[in-house]
């Protein structure tokens, strides 16, 4: 019987049946589609060696007047800026305290040390800075304390703890001397989002930060038998209410010095257990604030609502060779290059000549052309109120000025459509600007107006703050069930693994979905959480040069095309990666495949018998001497049947010249009505390209 070429359309489709899309390809990972055909993916590497605390949401690469080469790093901890494999930290300072404000108590045996400082405004997870600090007589030295440490647990609103290099021992009784400083950078922010009401609101969904909190002080294990607890420090808990440790929720009727008394044990569903020394004991019902209590599963909050709990984005941009930033629903602050690195970005309120500026806002970015700095979702002038649809832009080239007049370009717009901004990118011509229910554009138009506000669409979502990205011609985004394209009108995007996409998708935590653009390759790319995991770990491509969609697994926070630097780079973890570089995995061999849809002879009434398969396939660019694929078929006789029979055979690369050399036929046994092709790699440095390979196949019958 002659060979058959088997020739596939470009692309996966899982809108269809695998039976119903015969011709195209059903299935794939760590693959691409170029001039019609598929091809592993290129590789990536670290960065550096060197790490960052928090995981990267956002990403910002410029160079400055001198040569300098920067990247923008905003994590839910901290914002750096990185240059020659270094990361500097340049996080805001909230506040910074008088000499003597602070002073430390330490305990015998333990490394916890306790802070008191009036008023701290301090969270969980923040960090702050002590300076001026004496030793506390014993192994507590004035080097340990005086250094950067991040908050442990809040007793309350004057108390914190933190943990330090060497346990204290009893000459440790002093308080750290009269002339401590301690400078506080902002407040930290979540790594995932936390809210709702009713379902998942409660103990199985998270609790909202701020309630009084301490730890277990028992010198020992917490049984699940005990009824009486010593905490750190009792003194701000009532008399009666109900503590949470990990996840038990206790009863307390009493309070004598450091002990809850009276306790009943594992109550509202949760089981009593043993909770280990230095537990963090959070006051679950009895805050002052009722909005701080811990919710119940399926109950209502206090009011009736649990306020969303966001985690922490980042938007930045260069006004010069200078960086602008803002933590998504908080302040806007400026770095000043010549200032060093060793500077960190100040609230622009705080600098001269600062006029109405705002104080909090949900993004902000600088309009090219124009050179406006321009708040999203921020405080109107005269208030301290977030407005979540209000737009307000400086004077003409002035990161200060905001204080709208007669003779300037300051001013503000509000949007007239949706609930709350969402996301803003900036084009060519325009700047895009989405709400939670339509599409806004907003355009330069000169005084006296500044810029003009026009609705584009209505009724149009998107995923999150991260999921749109501009091109050289189109915008693309991800809204909650589609995904869209933008090119001087609204278009929703024909996408063949749509339902593959949002079925398995973890809405939940929809903010950290991030979007960007490989333009070596024309492809947009969206890396989001599926259903069973809370951080991104897919991704799903559209090249918009092919017109096709391909996806993947992939764990990436942050991503930023190539373009000042070599390659794409992308945040995984702590670390960056430089992406499209070598074959492998960061060092490890690189698992990736492509599956074709069933294919059969006639309309599948005859069985098929497979002798060989006939390789085509490219291994230029390998670094590997003798690379290799694993060539399948796969058969079955239903469509709604297993598949019977695998056989699998490896095609190896022998030779270069004077033309590549690999294994010339594949010999194999499958029978069945109906079969599949798949190509496998798993080999270290290993790069191919299929091309059309050969099937030996004829007719065996009917039964």
């Amino acid at each position: 019987m002659p060979l058959t070429k088997l020739q596939f359309r470009p692309g996966v489709n899982r809108e269809y049946t695998s039976y119903s899309n015969e011709g195209g390809w059903f299935d794939g990972d760590k693959i691409r589609f170029h001039l019609g055909y598929p091809e592993k993916i290129g590789g990536w590497q670290k960065y550096s060696s060197n790490s960052f605390i928090g995981t990267a949401r956002r990403l910002h690469n410029w160079v400055a007047i001198d040569g300098s080469n920067f990247m923008g790093i905003g994590t839910n901890l901290k914002y750096y800026i990185e240059e020659g494999e270094a990361f500097f930290d340049i996080t805001p300072i909230r506040t910074t305290t008088a000499a003597g404000d602070v002073t430390f108590s330490a305990i015998n045996g333990s490394t916890t040390i306790t802070v008191t400082d009036i008023a701290h405004g301090a969270v969980v997870g923040d960090f702050v800075t002590f300076s001026g600090a004496v030793s506390l007589g014993g192994s507590v030295s004035a080097v340990i304390l005086n250094d950067e440490y991040q908050i442990d647990t809040v007793i309350d609103s004057n108390s914190y703890t933190i943990t330090v290099v060497i346990p204290a021992n009893a000459s440790d009784t002093g308080n750290g001397g009269s002339s401590v400083v301690g400078s506080y950078q902002i407040n930290t922010g979540l790594n995932t989002t936390v809210g709702g009401t009713g379902w998942g609101a409660g103990l199985y969904g998270g609790r909202t930060l701020g309630g009084l909190q301490t730890i277990v002080n028992e010198g020992g294990t917490f049984s699940a038998v005990d009824t009486t607890l010593t905490v750190l420090n009792a003194s701000p808990f009532p008399s009666t209410g109900t503590i949470l440790i990990d996840q038990e929720l206790i009863t307390f009727s009493g309070k004598s010095g450091n002990d809850l008394t009276g306790l009943t044990r594992g109550v509202n569903g949760t089981s009593a257990d043993s909770h280990a020394n230095a537990s963090t004991v959070f006051l679950a019902i009895g805050n002052s604030d009722p909005n701080l209590d811990f919710t119940g599963w399926g109950s209502s909050a206090a009011g009736g609502i649990i306020p969303v709990s966001e985690l922490r984005l980042w938007s930045h941009d260069n006004f010069g060779e200078d960086l602008i930033i803002n933590p998504r629903d908080g302040g806007i602050y400026y770095w000043d290059k010549t200032n060093s690195l060793a500077s960190r970005a100040v609230e622009i309120g705080t600098l001269g000549g600062a006029s109405n500026t705002p104080i909090i806002a949900k993004q902000v970015l600088v309009s090219d052309l124009d050179r406006h700095v321009i708040a999203f979702g921020c405080n109107a002038q005269g208030s301290t109120d977030q407005d979540n649809l209000l737009i307000r832009f400086s004077d003409q080239e002035s990161i200060t000025d905001w204080t709208a007049t007669a003779t300037n370009t300051a001013g503000d717009l509000r949007l007239g459509s949706g609930s709350t901004f969402v996301q803003a990118v900036e084009t060519k011509r325009e700047v895009l600007v989405w709400t939670d229910k339509s599409l806004h554009s907003l355009r330069f138009i000169g005084p006296p107006f500044t810029f003009g506000l026009q609705q584009l669409a209505s009724n149009i979502t998107i995923m999150g703050p991260k999921a749109a990205v501009a091109t050289e011609d189109y915008v693309f985004w991800m809204g909650i069930d589609n995904f869209y394209v933008y090119a001087g009108q609204t278009t929703q995007l024909p996408c063949t693994v749509r339902d593959y996409v949002f079925t398995d998708f973890n809405k939940g935590q929809s903010e950290k979905v991030v979007s960007g653009v490989n333009s070596q390759w024309g492809e947009v790319i969206w890396f989001y959480p599926s259903a069973s995991s809370e951080e991104n770990d897919r991704y799903v491509i559209y090249n918009y040069l092919e017109k096709v969609w391909y996806y993947g697994t992939l764990s990436r926070s942050a991503w930023i095309d190539r373009g000042i630097r070599q390659y794409p780079i992308a945040a995984g973890g702590n670390y960056l990666y430089n992406h499209e570089i070598g074959q492998d995995d960061d060092g490890v061999p690189m698992q990736s495949f492509i599956e074709s849809s069933q294919m059969d002879i006639g309309d599948g009434e005859q069985f098929s018998f497979l002798k060989r398969i006939v390789p085509d396939v490219k291994f230029e660019g390998s670094a590997a001497v003798n690379p290799a694929v694993d060539f399948s078929i796969k058969a079955r006789n239903y469509p709604g049947g297993n598949y019977l029979q695998t056989e699998t055979k490896t095609a190896t690369r022998t030779a270069t010249v004077p033309v590549e050399q690999f294994t010339e036929n594949l010999n194999i046994r499958a029978r069945g009505r109906s079969f599949a092709f798949r190509l496998d790699s798993s080999g270290s440095g290993v790069r191919w390209k299929l091309g059309s390979p050969r099937v030996d196949i004829r007719q065996d019958g009917r039964r």
